[in-house]
């Protein structure tokens, strides 16, 4: 006899952010999950809500994200949508090719190329036909980072407006609409206001976490938190006669109850070790160490300094001690030595300011707390501020400070290279709105690679002349 329910469950994951110690209980966990619901002939599906990919860790660095895709088939993932790790950290070409041999679909309705087309790697919206004959809608949208995005060569849409258009597209083809938001709770819930036909949203972005679900009107919210600590996990109960959803819940798994399977486990680990090997090219040769120091200038700072001074063509720098993870000792270096020691995911930035401007950005740069401060987010991978650090600029014995080799005055243009970190407006409010422009898609450990193979082959030009 037919069942006149169907019991439809989801289970979905966030902001992995490349934290793999889970993820052998949690791939274990998802294939054995599938196989049971396609023994009991019941509906199942596997969502990832975007971070998975993250370049702090050196097997998606020496992957180009790749690795990541590799993982999600092998947990046997449906559908996906990106979030801003894999949108504005990767150069356009790697997201381009990053889902190449993905046995899963990209479901994203706001971004597009820079000619306005949709690259073929992405699903506006993706209609699942069960053999049941519910048919699923999943739509996707990430967060808005317009500078980044266009920089790279993308257009951003608003997520929201782009999301509530493509439910007015295919609502009336469909007994369910998930939305996969790579957006934030604050947005989650707005959505879930103003849109009436989402019956649930798995979200992202934030790193909240939901232990039971949320109800916003009759939306279901559900979220993992981050770092692969839970998995999600949402039933939804729907009725064949009436076609509609009689009842939805969600819940979370930890991973510390999830089975290990030394296989899973073996597996993974195979897969990392396999990436990682690309990150052992060699990139220069170091003639001198460089040594750290977090609470003043140092031999590594002013290699830095000079790097990203010559790199941009700024006429000063201004960055922090705290992103140095370590030095560099006399010998080649490699892309892991320098993925170990600026792991962090941050641009180069160069703003154009008005000497009064600068004179405030030094002012609020010397704060005497600032070295302490402990840092979280803002694409910073290190632990605390560290002193802040100059290259270009300083103050004459006047006490006037020169910039360029000029005095900073009111009235007059200076260009400044700094970190993204610090364009954001949480240390210095008015960098967020000053004119500026991003260097994408080089990192700040690309900087270093850069000026190290620079100086190496101008060194090699002076001792070719000298013979």
């Amino acid at each position: 006899m037919e069942r006149s329910e169907e019991l439809i469950h989801i289970y979905h994951t966030n902001d992995i952010h490349s934290h793999f110690d889970s993820w052998p209980q949690i791939t274990n966990y998802l294939v054995s999950q599938k196989q049971n619901h396609v023994e009991r002939n019941e509906i199942s599906f596997r969502f990832d809500i975007g971070d998975h990919v993250d370049r702090f860790h050196p097997f998606t660095e020496g992957t180009s994200g790749k690795g990541n895709v590799a993982l999600l088939n092998r947990a046997h993932y449906d559908a996906v949508t990106i979030g801003n790790n894999e949108g504005i950290t990767l150069s356009k070409n790697a997201l381009n090719s990053l889902y190449k041999g993905a046995n899963f679909d990209v479901i994203l309705c706001n971004l597009t190329d820079s000619d306005g087309f949709t690259p073929r790697w992405i699903n506006r919206y993706k209609i699942y036909n069960t053999e049941n004959d519910i048919r699923i809608g999943v739509i996707g949208a990430t967060a808005m980072y317009s500078e980044f995005y266009s920089k790279l060569g993308w257009v951003i849409e608003e997520p929201k407006s782009a999301l509530m258009k493509v439910v007015q597209e295919i609502r009336h083809s469909v007994d369910m609409i998930i939305c996969l938001s790579h957006l934030g709770v604050h947005e989650d819930r707005s959505l879930a206001e103003e849109c009436d036909h989402i019956d649930v949203i798995l979200g992202a972005h934030t790193h909240h976490l939901f232990i039971d679900g949320e109800m916003v009107n009759d939306t279901l919210l559900a979220a993992t938190g981050k770092f692969g600590e839970y998995v999600g996990r949402v039933e939804i109960r729907f009725d064949k006669k009436q076609m509609k959803i009689v009842d939805k819940m969600a819940s979370v798994i930890h991973v510390r109850d999830l089975p290990w399977d030394e296989e899973d486990h073996e597996e993974v680990q195979e897969l990392l070790q396999a990436g990682n090997e690309a990150m052992d090219e060699k990139l220069f040769y170091n003639p001198a160490p460089l040594q750290q120091a977090l609470f003043r200038p140092s031999t590594l700072s002013a290699f830095f300094g000079a790097a990203l001074l010559a790199y941009t063509e700024a006429e000063c720098v201004m960055y922090n001690a705290g992103i140095f993870l370590g030095s560099l000792d006399t010998g080649w270096v490699t892309k892991r030595h320098l993925h170990s020691l600026l792991p962090h995911p941050i641009n180069p930035c160069v703003i154009t300011l008005d000497g009064e401007d600068l004179l405030e950005v030094y002012k609020l740069s010397t704060n005497p707390e600032w070295p302490e401060i402990e840092i979280k987010g803002l694409g910073f991978r290190g632990t605390i501020m560290g002193a802040m650090l100059y290259e270009g600029i300083h103050l004459n014995e006047n006490g006037e400070l020169i910039a360029g080799g000029r005095v900073v005055l009111p009235g007059d243009t200076f260009t400044l290279a700094t970190l993204d970190m610090f364009t954001f407006g949480y240390f210095f409010p008015l960098l967020k709105d000053a004119q500026k422009e991003y260097l994408m898609p080089e990192m700040i450990r690309d900087i270093m690679a850069w000026y190290g193979i620079k100086k190496a082959m101008e060194s090699m030009d002076i001792f070719n002349r000298d013979e």
